[in-house]
This record gives structure tokens, C-alpha cells and sequence, in this order.
């Protein structure tokens, strides 16, 4: 395929004019990805079906028999392994927080064109497989190795570019412990839309790290520079700017929205009286210390109760439980807001800091609320 056309069938990335609607694009988007649903929060472990979903080209149909998995490279020897070879393998399971960089785009004003995430593009799961850093050490680290690069089987055209989904991680994230190629979600056998039959998961992170269907491991001895890299996923302003690559989950809470919905709107209708809010905490840079609940549109702000982190012990990215007794007896319109803050202090924003192409929103959620 030509350069021109691919620029004629691939859609440029633009910012929405002003008080421009929903496109057709980001409608066909939506409408193969989905949120999850806020009252799924309930579950430390969210079911298979409610987990947030992101694919950015096509499923790819994989045959498990003949699939391999190769890493080369810096490598003293390249290896090939199928399947059965992992499961062969020493297993571990670890609970993670995955969320979508994405989430929370369109929101921003004005919008950029994606996925039109409002604030679900995240879940919770158990992800079961073997870990990474042995399988590397395995093949022989090459002494001028620096990053090690993850290609998945899901290929397309991006901004004009065609390319099978690929990211790169530096050396040493690739070695923590934690990191694994799993072949599991939630005790069961990997499903297609979730990078069957095996997807790379690194805790902390953003989920465009989280290469699915995953084929290929290479080791380099240079910065991995593939559009998923240094074009995609960067925090920047205009669109000629490098800007700042995009790395682990900032700090956010959601609610349980109380009451019950408008079809449409979303606007919940709340009786006055005694409510226990009820909801989620995680963060991808340190553990999240506390969190906080707001009636009146963030102008005040109240501790909430953090309970326990999902999964047990080493699951150190998976999200905290917290709930808050809000008493209410004025009836009318309310804004509820919450907002985490982490281990190193950084709190959720109650206004986002806009960025050019919708990333690491982490503004604190806000939840319309009618009190009768």
C-alpha cells in the first residue's frame, strides 16, 4: 500500500472544534470497546464481561497449536516457545488494576478525537501466567541491552502508518518480578478479546503496555522508536511537539453512583437521608493514602473510610475498597465528587490539565446527583 493511500483511508489526528458532537469515528470506536460499569466497582475482581476493553485494530485470529512466541535480539540465543512450554512453566497469579491512558478523554475541552472514554476504562483482574524475567535471562541478556519490545499479532493503520501493535519497556521494568506473560483472567483460559492466547501484563502501568496477542520479544540496544512509542501515548500540547511519554497509572477514585440513573442523562435520583458511597481507589505510581468525598462540588472535602486493597499479598497495583456516609436532607441538585491521594502526596486534580491527545486524565469524578 502507497503512502498516499494510506493517508486516504487512515483519519488524521485532530482536536474537536468547538462545540462539534460525538463523530461517526469515535461512534464506531465505541461501539467495539466498552467501559465498564461503575457499579461493577462492588467487585474486588471484576467478571470477564464487565472488565474495560480497548482493541485498536482487529482481533486476530490465532490457531494456539501453531502459535509461537520468539525472543531475539540482544539475546545470546534466540529462543521459540509454544504453549505448552509455558504452561509447563512455574505459574504465578497476580491481582492488577488495568486502566485505559485514554480514560476520561472526552471530557476534555476541546476534545480530542479517540476512544471516547468518559470514566470506565478500567477493571480489576486475575492474571495468571509465568514470569517474564526468567524466560529473558534464559536467552542471555546481551551486555549493551536496553529496552525490550512486545509485538502483538493485532495489525492496522494508524495516522497513516501501518504497523502491528507494538510497545517497548526499559530493561529494568521488564525484570521486575512482577511482570508476566499470561495465559489466565480470572482463573480461566485468556479470552480472544483479552490477547488470546497469551498478553504481556506490567503492573503500574498504563494498559496501551499491556501488549496482547503477543508474538515476538525483541531485546535492543537503543530506545525502542515505534509509533506506539514516540508518537502515540506522549503527553504533549501542539502537534509537532515530542512530549512526555506516557508510564504509570496516575491516582484516581471512583463511586458507586447512589441512587438510581436517568435512562439518559445519567443524573441519579437520590431519597434524602443516610447513604453509604461506596467505591475504588488504585494508583500505578504508590499506594493510594487516602481518599476523599465531596457534596458540594469539590469546595469541601471529607476523609472517606480506605479499606482493603483486592487480591493478597505482592498484588501491590491492584485497587483499595473505601466508602463514606453521606448524610443529605437538602433537596435539589448536588455535585459529588472524590479524589485519591497517593503515597507521594499527588492528589487528583478537580479540573484536568488538558493534553493534545487525551491521556492520563486522572480529574477527580463527578457524579450528578438529585436529592428529593
Amino acid at each position: 500500500m502507497t503512502e498516499k493511500q494510506l493517508s486516504e483511508v487512515s483519519v488524521p489526528a485532530r482536536i474537536a472544534a468547538p462545540d462539534e458532537g460525538i463523530t461517526q469515528d469515535e461512534l464506531h470506536l465505541a461501539g467495539r470497546n466498552h467501559a465498564m460499569p461503575l457499579e461493577a466497582l462492588r467487585y474486588d475482581i471484576t467478571p470477564v464481561g464487565l472488565h474495560y476493553l480497548l482493541v485498536h485494530y482487529d482481533i486476530p485470529d490465532v490457531d494456539p497449536d501453531r502459535w509461537r512466541l520468539v525472543i531475539d535480539g540482544r539475546v545470546g540465543r534466540t529462543v521459540e516457545y509454544t504453549l505448552a512450554d509455558l504452561w509447563a512453566r512455574p505459574k504465578v497469579t497476580r491481582t492488577v488494576t488495568f486502566e485505559c491512558a485514554g480514560n476520561g478523554r472526552a471530557l476534555l475541552t476541546p476534545r480530542p478525537l479517540s476512544q471516547p472514554w468518559l470514566d470506565g476504562a478500567v477493571g480489576t483482574a486475575r492474571w495468571g501466567g509465568t514470569p517474564l524475567a526468567p524466560l529473558l535471562r534464559e536467552a542471555g541478556i546481551g551486555a549493551d541491552a536496553v529496552d525490550v519490545v512486545f509485538t502483538g499479532r493485532d495489525h492496522g493503520i494508524e495516522r497513516g502508518v501501518e504497523q502491528d501493535f507494538t510497545r517497548g519497556l526499559p530493561l529494568a521494568e521488564a525484570l521486575r518480578e512482577d511482570v508476566l506473560l499470561a495465559y489466565e483472567m480470572n482463573d480461566a483460559p485468556l479470552p480472544p478479546q483479552h490477547g488470546a492466547p497469551l498478553r504481556l501484563v506490567v503492573p503500574g502501568w498504563y494498559g496501551m503496555a499491556q501488549v496482547k496477542w503477543l508474538r515476538g520479544i525483541t531485546l535492543t540496544n537503543c530506545p525502542f522508536d515505534g509509533f506506539q512509542q514516540t508518537t502515540a501515548y506522549r503527553l504533549k500540547q501542539g502537534a509537532d511537539e515530542i512530549g512526555e511519554p506516557v508510564t504509570r497509572i496516575m491516582p484516581r477514585a471512583l463511586m458507586i453512583p447512589p441512587g438510581f440513573p436517568d435512562f439518559m442523562s445519567r443524573v441519579r435520583v437520590v431519597d434524602a437521608g443516610v447513604h453509604v458511597v461506596t467505591g475504588r481507589a488504585w494508583s500505578g505510581r504508590s499506594a493510594v493514602r487516602a481518599v476523599e468525598f465531596s457534596a458540594d462540588d469539590g469546595r469541601t472535602w471529607a476523609a472517606a473510610e480506605l479499606g482493603a486493597r483486592a487480591g493478597g499479598e505482592g498484588d501491590d497495583f491492584a485497587w483499595y475498597a473505601w466508602r463514606f456516609v453521606w448524610r443529605t436532607d437538602r433537596p435539589g441538585s448536588h455535585r459529588l465528587r472524590v479524589r485519591a491521594t497517593d503515597a507521594e502526596g499527588v492528589s487528583q486534580p478537580r479540573e484536568q490539565a488538558w493534553n493534545r491527545q487525551g491521556m492520563a486524565n486522572n480529574m477527580a469524578q463527578c457524579v450528578e446527583a438529585i436529592v428529593r
